[in-house]
């Protein structure tokens, strides 16, 4: 893996999400580096907002990080903001409604959330002189009925299964679109399963954890025929580190400065045997409740990580047999277990 950026024009940056789980994570190899880093979170309650509030102490620990608490999806707060840092030339765009099966409860929020806000950056990077270079999150879940495997960027992706998935596919065209009307450069990085410490507690790494603790049921849906590319916390943040480091670049007139790239270990675990590696790791047994496929779940996700080893020198490293005992520790030193 490439070692991160060192360049002086990229002294500073703006990180959406900065209070969620790859964001914090994101936030502090930043200012580990010496960036100086400004964050936003709105800080919402879709999940325990205790989490995200621990998550931001140890990020206010560093005294190149500044916090403003707001929604990208209000113009006005967000195009005040910008206005006040005119150095700020680089955007990481973490910031979503994430979770396919809430999109089925409450879909105006991922509307609001993850298309009006992705404009919402687009327009302050087009409105400042010679902005540099966005990255945002874009997820796996935009293969939605795709049934080939490893999933490549190249695969066509107009079959989406969640109003998740369709929100993030639209964010791809969206800035393709800008990237072709402004040469604005742009990368979209779509995540694959990402788990760790400090993890979201409505993804599964996370609930299988605690129901196991707890000696609670497990609901495992397609009856266990589900398999996920499940990758660890640090490798996404070196793939992202290494997206900052290669910006794209229109070559030529015709080629828009607009990139995608897989974010995954390359992996595809069936659900079972992840479990398994949690169960081993508690040294307690999973009570396992077999249930049928869930609206908006894909069956199977695998990603194909070429281009992002030739472009962004990725290189996942961490297996579940690694990255899961590393949860767990976290997990019970966090909760007290």
């Amino acid at each position: 893996m490439k070692k991160p950026l060192k360049n002086v024009q990229i002294s500073s940056l703006l990180v959406t999400g900065a209070a969620g789980f790859i964001g914090s994570h994101l936030c502090q190899a930043l200012l580990s580096r010496d960036y100086n880093v400004v964050g936003i979170d709105n800080l919402n309650d879709y999940y325990d907002v205790t989490l995200k509030q621990d998550r931001l102490k140890n990020l206010l620990r560093f005294p190149n990080f500044h916090f403003h608490q707001l929604d990208i999806h209000d113009r006005s707060a967000m195009e005040a903001l910008w206005q006040s840092y005119p150095d700020l030339y680089h955007i990481i765009h973490l910031a979503a409604q994430a979770g396919v099966r809430y999109s089925l409860e409450n879909p105006y929020a991922y509307i609001q959330s993850n298309i009006v806000g992705q404009m919402v950056i687009l327009e302050l990077c087009r409105h400042r002189a010679n902005f540099q270079h966005l990255i945002y999150a874009s997820s796996s879940s935009v293969y939605g009925r795709n049934h080939k495997l490893p999933f490549s960027v190249t695969d066509q992706c107009d079959s989406p299964v969640s109003l998740y998935g369709a929100t993030k596919k639209a964010d791809e065209l969206i800035s393709e679109s800008y990237a072709h009307l402004y040469g604005i450069p742009m990368t979209g990085l779509r995540f694959f399963t990402v788990y760790g410490p400090w993890g979201r507690p409505d993804m599964a790494p996370f609930i299988f954890t605690k129901s196991i603790l707890e000696e609670q049921p497990i609901n495992v849906f397609n009856h266990g025929q589900m398999q996920r590319d499940f990758t660890y916390i640090d490798d996404i943040v070196r793939g992202i580190l290494g997206a900052l480091d290669n910006p794209p670049h229109a070559q030529k007139s015709s080629i828009v400065p607009h990139r995608l790239y897989n974010l995954g270990s390359h992996q595809s675990k069936h659900l079972k045997d992840f479990i398994k590696v949690i169960e081993e790791s508690l040294g307690k047994k999973a009570i396992l409740n077999f249930q049928p496929l869930q609206k908006g779940d894909i069956v199977a996700t695998y990603a194909d990580i070429e281009t992002s080893k030739q472009d962004l020198g990725f290189e996942p490293c961490i297996s579940i047999h690694e990255g899961i005992p590393k949860l767990v520790e976290w997990y019970c030193h966090y909760y007290g277990v």
